[in-house]
């Protein structure tokens, strides 16, 4: 079904969670030199896991370089809004049941894969924040933490951070299937009303 106001809808919502993230991220976080410890993941989480990697890399990547822009806290690199945009494509693929089907999806003249499109805690969950995590966040992000504050080796960045990612790890594995669960419930709810406010029309 085509709703003629599904983009105007659309981006309504992500900027929502462009806000929503630059709140968590900036006020509700604990920021400090290296290390950010919060739930500034759970606005992109949700747009990765309502409308695919497209939306939740725009809301990860815009939300990041804004905060920085609006509300800085430290210098800026980049490679930080790079890495959040890739950290949304991977949410979207892993975490939407839609972009998880069309993953597993049944190649022409072949059979079909043993795996349904139910978005599960593992692989799907687990995978998705042990990548963001561990290499996006924990690896590469510690190239550019080192870059510029410098006072410290890489490794001596990376020892420092692991902490962060060893809190961050379980509680996002923990709060991600609550997330699916709830992206579905509002997805549902968006589209009623865009099928209401078609039918307004």
């Amino acid at each position: 079904m085509k709703i003629r106001n599904k983009p105007v809808i659309y981006i309504t919502v992500a900027a929502f969670l462009i806000a929503a993230e630059i709140v968590l991220n900036r006020f509700a976080s604990i920021n400090t030199m290296g290390l950010k410890i919060g739930f500034a993941f759970v606005p992109p989480t949700l747009a990765a896991i309502m409308f695919g990697p497209g939306m939740s890399a725009a809301v990860w990547g815009l939300s990041d370089m804004l905060g920085a822009i609006l509300f800085p806290i430290g210098p800026y690199h980049p490679g930080f809004t790079v890495c959040a945009a890739l950290m949304g494509v991977i949410s979207g693929f892993l975490l939407n049941p839609g972009f998880t089907a069309k993953l597993f999806k049944k190649k022409k003249g072949g059979p079909v894969p043993p795996i349904r499109s139910r978005v599960r805690v593992f692989p799907n969950v687990v995978v998705t924040v042990l990548f963001n995590c561990l290499v996006l966040g924990l690896t590469v992000n510690t190239t550019w933490v080192s870059q510029l504050y410098g006072s410290r080796t890489w490794w001596g960045w990376f020892l420092y951070r692991l902490g962060e990612y060893a809190i961050l790890v379980p509680v996002e594995i923990a709060i991600i299937p609550i997330l699916i669960k709830l992206g579905g419930t509002l997805k549902r709810r968006l589209r009623i009303a865009e099928v209401k406010k078609k039918n307004d029309a």
